[in-house]
């Protein structure tokens, strides 16, 4: 009887089923987490809806109470209000769960990101939902009271009035999570903060209209949604700038070359680095400013440092065949020229060919770009 035995190298392929297998037992742990959290709520699930309706309760005139209209609403809103108060408890653990599950995939450097952002979104999402019941709350049950007309008794029903709060508190939640969003996409570099800043108008703008999809259909609450979140794209922008400022700090620290020099390469033990090529694309001379090289532009670098070798003493000819020639395989290629970029102090797009190998290479070669990729984050 034969049995699939993990490999010996951790950091080897895993087959495509113990990743199935793996995500199987998180979802069950996440679930068995959800359920003893519940176990442990339900016995104040009356107490825990009392406080979550004391905003409204504080608001409506005297004599007046909430009213259950279905004949299971007064057991099955609060036991809703509990399963819905067991995930947010549980958020932590249930996301620790899902970065255990990637993590492995990840190298270190995205890690070194990603650790930071996944608690800050946690905290940053508790925040926005005691901004709603502490805040936003008692001024829209205030103003909804004050709006009743004469003659309408205002008395909620308990299981509308548990359905318009998750809304704002799922709302008021994710829209917190707005920062976090800002300092993702100009980490990746899709953007920079000048880019965001250009477009502040149309952020504005489509902050209102996702507060008028978001919450209930008055202005009120409609406009304290969307300042937030406008205040919390701002204060994304300042967090990237700052991390942008950070990261070049480290960079000259560690002895980086600046993002606008030359290739340099080293010419000896503790000498200074001399230029070997052209400067690379000119997004490299905005400091807070990068993006990968294209297709062109990578293999006019490549060419240029073929060249330049060929030039060199003791060299007779090309330092290697073209990819596709004389019968060598293009990947095997693409790690040759990330190699030679790695002398070159050229990280950065020696770490775009290895991940072209990551998605085209067998496992062998796989196995060689993170390796490679490995030595680069020690490095």
């Amino acid at each position: 009887m034969s049995s699939a035995m993990p490999p010996d190298d951790p950091g080897a392929e895993q087959p495509f089923i113990s990743h199935l297998v793996e995500l199987r037992d998180r979802l069950i742990r996440m679930l068995i987490a959800i359920g003893l959290v519940v176990l442990v709520l339900f016995p104040f699930a009356n107490d825990i809806y009392a406080y979550v309706a004391a905003p409204l309760l504080a608001q409506l005139p005297e004599g007046n109470t909430m009213i259950a209209t279905q004949v299971a609403s007064p057991f099955l809103a609060p036991f809703k209000l509990a399963l819905v108060a067991a995930i947010f408890f549980a958020m932590p653990y249930l996301l620790y769960q899902l970065w255990a599950f990637v993590a492995p995939g990840l190298y270190q450097h995205e890690k070194r990101l990603a650790i930071p952002l996944l608690v800050s979104s946690i905290l940053l999402f508790y925040v926005g939902m005691a901004f709603a019941y502490y805040l936003v709350f008692p001024l829209v049950f205030g103003f909804f009271a004050a709006t009743t007309p004469e003659g309408v008794a205002m008395m909620t029903d308990i299981s509308s009035y548990l359905d318009f709060v998750l809304t704002l508190f799922f709302a008021f939640g994710v829209a917190f999570e707005i920062p976090i969003a800002t300092i993702l996409l100009v980490q990746i570099g899709v953007v920079t903060p000048e880019d965001l800043a250009s477009k502040r108008p149309y952020v504005i703008v489509g902050a209102f209209v996702i507060g008028m999809f978001l919450t209930p259909p008055d202005v009120f609450s409609q406009t304290l949604l969307a300042v937030p979140m406008w205040m919390l794209f701002e204060l994304g922008i300042l967090l990237s700038r700052l991390m942008l400022r950070q990261r070049k700090r480290d960079d000259e620290q560690a002895g980086a070359p600046p993002a606008s020099s030359r290739i340099l390469a080293p010419v000896g033990p503790g000498a200074a680095p001399r230029e070997v090529g052209r400067e690379l694309s000119p997004a490299f001379d905005d400091p807070d400013r990068w993006r990968p090289l294209t297709d062109d532009e990578m293999e006019a670098e490549l060419d240029q440092m073929d060249a330049e070798e060929a030039d060199r003493p003791g060299r007779s000819g090309p330092s290697a065949t073209a990819p596709g020639e004389a019968g060598i395989d293009p990947v095997e290629d693409k790690i040759r020229r990330a190699n030679r970029l790695r002398e070159l102090n050229n990280d950065l797009a020696a770490r775009q060919l290895l991940y072209q190998v990551l998605e085209e290479g067998d496992a062998d070669q796989r196995n060689v770009a993170r390796n490679i990729l490995r030595q680069i984050d020690e490095h």
